[in-house]
């Protein structure tokens, strides 16, 4: 027998043994995964809506939701300012039509209405701190008695909410 046929295969499982050997080092690093989250806060508000109305010789109420959503610690203010009808404040908010006719209503913070709701902070508004998740709010909405009802048609005017955090 010859040696030939082992000789022509040492240099290949020479080549395995080192190719295995070298396969074997490795080295590492790392890096730093970071988010920075800031005080923020967004709001939503369903619409109030008093529905079909005749004389007003009674106090007709109706509701809204105002739902801010703060970062969890986030000190909040929440306020309504008087709506869009001209001479509208809070304490003496108005409906309008397209003639010009209003109708008086207000907005309050309580389901017993005594207790306006309005846009300067420490006197009238809601405060709270955020949780990052819904915090519900719920606006009472009373039309009071009249004096005079006005002309039929749809009145309405629009409130902003504000959210100081």
């Amino acid at each position: 027998m010859s040696n030939a046929p082992l000789a022509r295969l040492w240099p290949g499982l020479l080549l395995v043994a080192c190719g295995t050997h070298a396969l074997a080092a490795t080295t590492t690093t790392t890096f730093v995964v970071q988010a920075t989250i800031i005080q923020d806060c967004s709001v939503s508000a369903t619409n109030m809506n008093f529905g079909t109305l005749g004389l007003l010789t009674i106090n007709y109420d109706a509701n809204s939701v105002i739902t801010p959503v703060c970062t969890a610690g986030t000190v909040y203010n929440l306020g309504l300012d008087g709506g869009t009808v001209a001479g509208s404040a809070p304490g003496a908010r108005l409906l309008g039509n397209a003639g010009g006719s209003t109708i008086l209503f207000d907005l309050y913070r309580d389901a017993a209405r005594s207790t306006m709701w309005g846009n300067t902070a420490g006197t009238n508004t809601v405060s709270g701190t955020g949780t990052g998740q819904a915090q519900p709010y719920t606006v009472y909405g009373r039309i009071a008695p009249q004096a005079t009802t006005p002309a039929a048609g749809t009145y309405n005017t629009t409130i902003t909410v504000t959210v100081t955090y």
